[in-house]
């Protein structure tokens, strides 16, 4: 199999760099003083027997977080991201995540090493028999398991431009077994750069003899997690291998296939049988130690090089002896494995050979990888103490591994709280988006981002799926209903004519024609916004009238969001969102528009600039509050109060900014759910039925919530949202939060809420 002149053909080379990736990355649970926790599984993440992103591995603390298959870096580590996030966040806050391949002090006692709650009986059998065999300390050790899969294009067009095999299946397989034996062969590579466990932590070799520590990778050696001796398996033929397998389960070597923990594990089907029909699928390479350095316990350095090395491994020779090719592996690794973190290994003048040949691969089939992996590689085998076990025994020194890795446990975990309302990799997108993708995520339903920018994704759940745009948009509401809500105009005279109270006004499509009935509005109050836009966006609200040319100039920044624009009467009362989903209201903020309080020191623009520092106000819904702006509307806002942005209101005094309160543009947020009546509810809910919508966020301005709602003018409806902001309500400036993006998937997913 000649894969060096097949990626030669230019046929092949648009697909060189084509993969698909997946990382299952195991963690054990532990205190923020580093000790083993004591509690179970985070309720909040709900059943792990079907959890596709966060599960448990063999005991009730090791949680182990999975990624969706990805194709991408960028993609991968985003997912990783996310799902780190989401478990931090379901776990109490003084938990977190152990970031070292190797245990935290195990107890004195092994029974007390609490196997894994698991729902199925036989899943629970089958850990007490590798507790029985293995023990439970040798279960306690995490890693990084990593899904390797050539893109199909890439494999496809590499079988084209072939002779020797005329089955597609046949050859995949035969591609994944030559990369399978060669990395068995040189993963001694990836012990010497990437090993990260030179120590022990109390009682983990309680029960035997372990190496004589410090030494580069304990978990990768023979004193890890390794099946026993006797456990002999060929990979010369996937037949060979499969036979191989069924003997050491028929002796009792083996409990079952998947007992087979080699450093490389192949997959295809469901069942290990599978792949003799079904052939090699993907590879899954179970060597490597969690990076101590990194967040999420690997880096994209090492994914780069794993993933041009596998590459680079499908080129190499192998001697035809395949099983004595292995072996001479195992040998290396377990030496390598072996040696001091701060020593120079023993097949240095080898390791630079295999580097400056992968080195001379990468540029002659010009793959993508950053500048300075080599450079770090060279560097590495220069100077062992620049490796991750070189830098994790040097930082060990200093105190001891344990007070590094509590301090870097710590600091990993309060990067996942600083921001609660954010979902790490996915900050760009906006928050009641991320807030979703969340919950989906911690709920077990599956997320795809279809579109970051469009803020567009896909959720699946046992069989079905659902997609949703811009965090509540879905297949709930007809195509109809957002038009209807989206167009002021249709939205006032459906709400008129079904009996509810709307402002009166009319409709202007030119300046001109605007400016021409000021009289009509000159002397009393008015409202003038676009006739089709969200987040307040070109709203001028004047309470008592306005002369002509501050009437003019709000015409004027109407106009600017919209070719057409609404004049309406000013409805006396505050401002409340009530926001509906499935004929229920589940939550109502008042929404106070932008404001300062003056200190009888600072200018308003100083002032502003103030409250703007505050971290829970950033701009473009990337957080809770939004930046509080000093643009015209606001400048005239401030005119009509007989201020300017350079004035120094009186200590105490409250100055707005804007009349209109959308928290978009700056406004403060409270809950005030509790506080109404069930009918006002009632009024939104038929409201919303009357405009043929599922989730609409309807504003409504109320005098007095104390007032009956069957009173005259005890409520007006002046607008409907057809994608209502839920951040602002998850978390408000004041009171209670309302999760409306559960109530959402809920929506979409009942079945994931059910019991």
């Amino acid at each position: 199999m000649d894969i060096q002149s097949i990626l030669e053909k230019k046929e092949v080379q648009p697909y060189r760099m084509s993969v698909r990736y997946g990382i299952e990355k195991e963690s054990q649970r532990v205190t923020l003083d580093g000790d083993l926790v004591r509690t179970d599984h985070p309720e909040a993440l709900g059943s792990r027997s079907y959890h596709p992103y966060i599960q448990t591995d063999f005991s009730e603390t090791q949680m182990e977080l999975i990624t969706p298959v990805t194709e991408s870096d960028e993609e991968l580590f985003q997912q990783l991201a996310a799902i780190h996030d989401v478990s931090y966040r379901s776990m109490p806050q003084n938990e977190m995540l152990w970031p070292l391949s190797m245990p935290p002090a195990l107890p004195e006692k092994e029974i007390d090493i609490k196997i894994a709650k698991l729902d199925e009986f036989s899943d629970v059998l089958y850990r007490r028999h590798l507790a029985k065999i293995y023990g439970r300390r040798k279960q306690m050790v995490s890693g990084i398991h990593f899904n390797f899969e050539f893109g199909e294009t890439l494999v496809k067009a590499m079988f084209d431009m072939q002779n020797e095999y005329k089955d597609y299946l046949h050859f995949k397989t035969d591609l994944y077994l030559k990369v399978t034996r060669n990395y068995l062969h040189y993963r001694w590579l990836v012990t010497y750069f990437y090993g990260a466990s030179p120590l022990s932590q109390p009682r983990y070799f309680e029960d035997e003899e372990g190496p004589k520590e410090p030494v580069r990778s304990i978990r990768s050696s023979h004193y890890g997690y390794t099946n026993h001796e006797d456990v002999k398996v060929s990979y010369a033929s996937i037949q060979k291998y499969l036979e191989d397998l069924d003997k050491m389960v028929e002796t009792g070597k083996l409990l079952e296939d998947k007992e087979f923990y080699a450093p490389v594990r192949l997959r295809g089907g469901k069942k290990m049988s599978d792949l003799a029909t079904s052939g090699i699928r993907y590879i899954e390479l179970r060597n490597i130690d969690l990076n101590p350095f990194e967040t999420y316990g690997i880096s994209p350095e090492q994914v780069q090089f794993l993933h041009v090395f596998l590459l680079f491994l499908a080129c190499q020779d192998e001697k035809e002896d395949s099983d004595q090719w292995i072996k001479e592996g195992d040998t290396k690794n377990d030496e390598v494995a072996l040696e001091h973190p701060l020593k120079e290994t023993k097949y240095k003048n080898e390791a630079e050979e295999k580097i400056a040949e992968l080195e001379k691969f990468v540029e002659k089939y010009e793959l993508f990888v950053s500048e300075d992996l080599f450079s770090h590689l060279k560097e590495m085998l220069e100077d062992p103490s620049q490796t991750l076990s070189g830098r994790l025994y040097q930082m060990s020194q200093k105190s001891s591994q344990k007070e590094f890795a509590v301090l870097q446990g710590r600091e990993n975990q309060e990067k996942a709280w600083e921001k609660p309302y954010q979902l790490a990799g996915y900050e760009s997108m906006e928050l009641s988006t991320q807030l979703l993708l969340f919950d989906a995520i911690q709920k077990g339903i599956g997320q795809e981002v279809l579109d970051e920018q469009d803020q567009f994704i896909k959720l699946s759940f046992q069989g079905q799926v659902e997609f949703v745009k811009n965090g509540n948009m879905t297949s709930k509401d007809t195509y109809i209903a957002p038009l209807i809500m989206e167009n002021k105009t249709v939205t006032k005279k459906i709400l008129a004519k079904t009996g509810f109270k709307v402002p009166t006004g009319s409709e202007y499509t030119t300046i001109k024609q605007a400016e021409k009935e000021y009289l009509k509005y000159a002397n009393v109050g008015f409202v003038i916004k676009p006739k089709s836009t969200n987040y307040g966006l070109g709203i001028s609200i004047f309470k008592k009238g306005a002369n002509f040319s501050d009437y003019q100039e709000a015409v004027q920044l109407a106009f600017q969001e919209d070719t057409a624009i609404l004049i309406e009467e000013f409805l006396p009362g505050q401002e409340y969102r009530f926001f509906v989903v499935k004929d229920e209201v589940k939550a109502i903020l008042l929404r106070v528009p932008a404001n300062v309080v003056g200190d009888g020191i600072h200018s308003i623009e100083a002032l502003v600039a103030k409250k703007n520092e505050d971290p829970l106000r950033e701009k473009g819904y990337q957080s809770p509050l939004e930046k509080i702006e000093l643009k015209e509307t606001e400048q005239l806002m401030l005119k009509e109060q007989g201020y300017t942005k350079e004035a120094i209101p009186t200590k105490g005094t409250m100055v707005y900014l804007r009349e209109n309160s959308n928290i978009s543009t700056g406004g403060d947020s409270i809950d005030v759910t509790d506080q109404f009546s069930a009918g006002y509810k009632e009024i939104a809910v038929k409201a919303t039925k009357a405009l043929g919508a599922t989730i609409c966020g309807l504003d409504l301005i109320v005098p007095d919530t104390k007032r009956p709602i069957t009173e005259k003018n005890s409520y007006g409806i002046i607008e409907a949202n057809f994608n209502p902001m839920m951040h602002m309500h998850i978390y408000p400036y004041k009171g209670k939060s309302h999760r409306l993006t559960l109530d959402v998937l809920e929506l979409l997913f009942p079945e994931a809420f059910e019991e």
